[in-house]
């Protein structure tokens, strides 16, 4: 990572004339994560914030998977008069097909994409005043055509995303969730839950209960964070073979971004949590997520499909001890991630709507714009429909079939 930080001057506080008033007064762009430690844990303590812009989250995947595909990252920090900072954003330059735009840093890995604000700067910025904004920040950064801020939560802890504002449209998935009620994980299951669904968790229960005691364990140290992740990315592996599709988590760098966001780092707790149900001191269901306040967010969950329990469903057995636990501990809301799933219908009675912003700086920008808006709908589109999204999954797995026979 470089040392170096780059910053735009100070902006005036007035104006000009005709332009939309905003209620900011200066724009900095740094590029060294770790001196901004301090301001940043501050700033999220009080800021509207996902799990996945926590400073110990993003410092975790950039020190890591950032690293390792060599990103260009930058945080935008914005402040008003007084200096105070009211919002940060932190970024990642991305290079495709002769566009250079910017998106929040993350990607795939992150259910949920979002820049920190003050929630009270929040709430006052209308559409204009964030595409301003967001033009300011790219001009400070220089050389973007584009800003390409995909499945953002149009509300979040009841005020609405800024950025949202300019949606082009919904993104082609929502995220599931479930409010807990404190302290009584059962009561929560019976009200999100149909009656049906849980005399079938019940049932699997009993069958699973036949091969032995059980435990739900939280690693609480480096040897139990290694066990479950050696578990995870095993189960995930054969998973993802099975389908017949490429495994997002077989890089080296996936495992060192679980093992050091998994290890407490100048925080209370560490970025993210790692769970397994344990059947005879063997992980047969894992399941990865990160806290924030009081939100419990789902990262990723996997099931050891070798195992004799696998059609006990091991998985879900562990996801209703989770939300158990996270009752007990004060948790508000426990959100499933993005994505169709019929599990996290199952469990899930509510959802976050999640929208895609594309805002253009240069001609090339819009012809960038028009591009990305064309193939989010599209995708879309095929996910609403049974039909087409199998017929995607052929497709998709023919042209992987015949690349590897011309390789």
């Amino acid at each position: 990572m470089p040392a170096a930080t780059a910053s735009t001057p100070a902006i005036s506080d007035a104006p000009a004339a005709g332009a939309t008033a905003r209620p900011w007064a200066s724009i900095a762009i740094e590029t060294d994560i770790a001196a901004l430690a301090e301001r940043w844990r501050a700033f999220e303590s009080t800021a509207l914030v996902t799990p996945y812009q926590s400073y110990d989250w993003v410092r975790s995947f950039v020190e890591t998977i950032g690293a390792a595909h060599d990103m260009a990252l930058r945080y935008a920090l914005v402040r008003d008069t007084d200096g105070e900072l009211v919002a940060l954003l932190p970024l990642v330059i991305t290079r495709r097909s002769g566009f250079r735009f910017a998106e929040f840093i993350g990607g795939k890995h992150a259910n949920y994409h979002m820049g920190l604000y003050a929630p009270a700067f929040a709430a006052q910025l209308d559409a204009a005043q964030i595409a301003r904004m967001l033009t300011e920040i790219g001009h400070a950064i220089g050389g973007l055509d584009a800003f390409a801020l995909v499945n953002q939560p149009v509300i979040w802890q009841g005020v609405a995303n800024p950025a949202a504002k300019l949606a082009a449209g919904p993104s082609p998935s929502r995220a599931y969730k479930l409010a807990l009620i404190a302290g009584d994980g059962d009561a929560t299951l019976r009200r999100s839950m149909s009656s049906h669904a849980r005399k079938k968790l019940k049932n699997k229960h009993s069958r699973f209960k036949d091969f032995g005691p059980s435990v739900l364990t939280r690693a609480a140290t480096p040897s139990e964070a290694t066990r479950i992740i050696d578990a995870f990315l095993t189960q995930k592996a054969e998973r993802f073979r099975a389908m017949g599709v490429p495994d997002p988590f077989a890089e080296p760098a996936m495992r060192a971004f679980l093992e050091r966001a998994a290890l407490a780092s100048g925080s209370e707790r560490p970025a993210i949590e790692l769970y397994s149900l344990d059947l005879g001191g063997r992980p047969v269901a894992t399941y990865v997520g990160a806290t924030q306040g009081e939100r419990f967010s789902g990262m990723a969950t996997s099931f050891d499909m070798a195992s004799e329990t696998v059609k006990t469903s091991p998985g879900e057995l562990l996801l209703a001890e989770l939300i158990r636990l996270k009752a007990r501990e004060g948790v508000a809301v426990f959100d499933l991630g993005v994505g169709e799933a019929r599990y996290k219908t199952t469990f899930c009675d509510d959802h976050d709507d999640l929208v895609d912003s594309f805002l253009p700086l240069t001609f090339k920008g819009h012809v960038f714009a028009r591009i990305a808006r064309g193939k989010r709908e599209l995708k879309r589109q095929i996910k609403r429909s049974p039909a087409a999204l199998k017929l995607a999954h052929r497709a998709s797995g023919w042209l992987r079939g015949k690349r590897s026979e011309d390789e």
